[in-house]
């Protein structure tokens, strides 16, 4: 078995607020999540990781966070990644717009000198959260060229209809479209994801098999889906990973990404992935392909890291 590390990897679905070093939180005052079990629900999810963002609060802050963030990517052997970042939210409870998102754009451009790690930013926005946010967002992305793309997170229950219109704009913008859907709501949210949102990604998708309609215009149009199996299990949407439905989804013929939420580290998930699955190293691959194909990488960047696993796969 080859050594999981040094096979190049795309990460698509990670948030940035969610991968803040246990020793960095201590450093900022807070204590890091202890969580030992499934969560009880996304709200509680969601609540422990907002104790996280709050004590982000000064510029060298987010920039620590962000430049640790691509030590950590490139020491697991990821060369391209696309990082979620809730700037809007953090503009508003600091008082402003531009701060978060343009430190956070510092350390990763520092990260990536020091560390090699490619990088790109995607603003995610909640559905909770009022449309003018959202429009705020669209119009703090457009100002930075490495933020190439946003989508709404959060609960899946509150619909992306009132949504459309921002949508549309950012699209018209230029900006990619990449939504949550699929996890905590039924195939109904990838369905909406898909013709309001214009999604290019689905982030998780995992509950698409239980449409099999669905199942067949993902895969005809080859919409990639985000999957990050622990994720998954520890927001008790899954009994266990063995339970996962991954492999039903790449047997499906669905273009399938391995990703982490920022709940572990991307070699950890692929070595679960071989431990639990029986993958071997052609499939491990495979999924590193995927990842690469479905970024919103140059080509000539997508080129180099399919060069890269071939090297791993075949040298």
């Amino acid at each position: 078995m080859r050594d999981l590390r040094l096979l190049p990897k795309a990460h698509l679905h990670t948030h940035l607020e969610s991968t803040v070093r246990h020793a960095t939180i201590r450093d900022l005052g807070g204590e890091p999540p202890a969580q030992k079990r499934p969560f009880n629900g996304f709200r509680e999810f969601a609540d422990q990781r907002a104790t996280v963002r709050a004590l982000l609060r000064e510029r060298a802050h987010f920039r620590r966070v962000a430049e640790e963030f691509c030590a950590d990517e490139a020491a697991q052997g990821v060369r391209w990644a696309e990082v979620t970042f809730t700037a809007a939210a953090h503009g508003e409870r600091l008082g402003d717009p531009v701060m978060p998102l343009e430190a956070v754009l510092e350390g990763l451009a520092a990260g990536e000198e020091r560390y090699g790690v490619r990088t790109r930013v995607i603003l995610d926005h909640s559905r909770r959260r009022p449309v003018e946010r959202l429009w705020r967002t669209v119009e703090l992305a457009v100002r930075y060229p490495r933020v190439v793309a946003i989508g709404l997170a959060g609960d899946e229950f509150h619909p992306a209809a009132p949504f459309a219109g921002a949508l549309r704009a950012a699209r018209e913008k230029g900006l990619r479209l990449v939504h949550h859907a699929g996890e905590t709501a039924g195939p109904a949210s990838v369905r909406e994801a898909l013709a309001v949102g214009h999604a290019e990604r689905i982030g998780h998708g995992i509950r698409v098999l239980e449409d099999p309609d669905l199942v067949a215009e993902l895969r005809e149009r080859r919409v990639p889906l985000e999957v990050c199996p622990s994720s998954n299990v520890l927001l008790g949407l899954v009994p266990s990973l063995g339970e996962h439905p991954l492999p039903r989804l790449v047997e499906a013929g669905l273009t399938v990404t391995l990703n982490t939420d920022g709940e572990t580290s991307l070699v950890a998930e692929y070595e679960r992935v071989r431990e639990v699955f029986g993958y071997g190293d052609a499939e491990l691959a495979g999924l590193a392909r995927a990842a690469v194909m479905s970024s919103f990488a140059p080509e000539e960047e997508k080129a180099r890291l399919r060069a890269g696993i071939d090297h791993w796969l075949n040298g």
